[in-house]
């Protein structure tokens, strides 16, 4: 059963991931036709155009096209290990 939790939290922490995260950059304003005005990604564009500009033009590339397949992977394993380290919980027994 232990090993079961554990596939479940993996599996699912990927696919979460995968899900997620394109809603989570949707949502903060990063869009296809560009950044949302008065949204949470045009103050982060205003709060870190001189420091990360990067980050800002990754975050905006995502919202517009979307995830490669590259990113898909690298995003499904990141879930998915965060769900390894969250599987901790099936090893728990139960007390009597």
């Amino acid at each position: 059963m232990e090993e079961l939790c554990k596939a479940v939290l993996i599996g699912g922490g990927g696919v979460a991931a995968v899900v997620l995260t394109p809603a989570v950059i949707a949502a903060l304003g990063f869009s296809a036709t560009g950044i949302v005005a008065g949204s949470i990604a045009a103050k982060l564009m205003a709060l870190l155009s001189g420091g990360w500009p990067g980050l800002i033009a990754l975050l905006q590339s995502f919202g517009a096209v979307g995830f490669s397949w590259s990113g898909f992977t690298l995003t499904f394993a990141t879930g998915g290990a965060l769900g390894n380290m969250i599987s901790g919980i099936c090893n728990q027994t139960r007390a009597p």
